[in-house]
């Protein structure tokens, strides 16, 4: 990911957040009015102050040259930069595996004997191993995708329709692992 990328995506991800936060915080402010006599008037102040802006931007529209980079600034701060490392990768030098192998094998392993594995399930699995803390499912599949394995916007397993990835679109299953050798003897000659 380039620097340029990289710091559209921070930008990004920090305007969703405190978008988030501050409708929330809104959101609360109006449901704690005690009544629905002070709900209504809360909720009617709320939109009053929003028309009061709109209204302040269309007669001045200078004032966006000071509240755009305001929330610019805001966002950039409300997250951290996340460095984008991809899966299979090792810190000190380069993977042993290519990490397309590597997450094919991760995804046979969790697949098993189902049809299919969801990526909350895939991204649950990585981040309970220490891996993406801070990834979505998006992200998730963004990094599949760069990787060549196509993800369904509907796979059903147990009865849920979600995005996952199915078996059949892994291709050929990796080389089974060596299999250690019976502590028992046969009895067939």
């Amino acid at each position: 990911m380039t620097a340029l990328r990289a710091a559209a995506d921070r930008l990004w991800r920090g305007s969703a957040l405190l978008g988030q936060q501050r409708v929330a915080g809104l959101a609360d402010w109006v449901r704690a009015s005690g009544g629905p006599a002070g709900l209504a008037g809360r909720l009617l102040l709320v939109l009053g102050a929003g028309l009061l802006v709109w209204r302040a931007a269309r007669l001045w529209p200078a004032l966006l040259w000071l509240a755009v980079p305001a929330w610019c600034v805001a966002a950039w701060r409300a997250v951290p930069p996340v460095p984008d490392e991809p899966l299979g990768e090792d810190i000190d030098g380069p993977p042993a595996t290519p990490p397309g192998d590597a997450i094919r094998a991760l995804l046979w392993q969790l697949i098993g004997d189902a049809p299919g594995v969801h990526l909350n399930t895939v991204l649950a699995h990585l981040q309970e191993h220490g891996h993406h803390p801070t990834w979505k499912v998006a992200d998730l599949r963004q990094h599949l995708e760069r990787h060549g394995i196509p993800v369904d916007l509907k796979l059903k397993l147990a009865g849920t329709p979600t995005r996952g990835v199915r078996r059949d679109a892994l291709g050929t299953p990796p080389p089974a692992a060596a299999q250690a050798p019976s502590p028992a003897a046969s009895p067939a000659v």
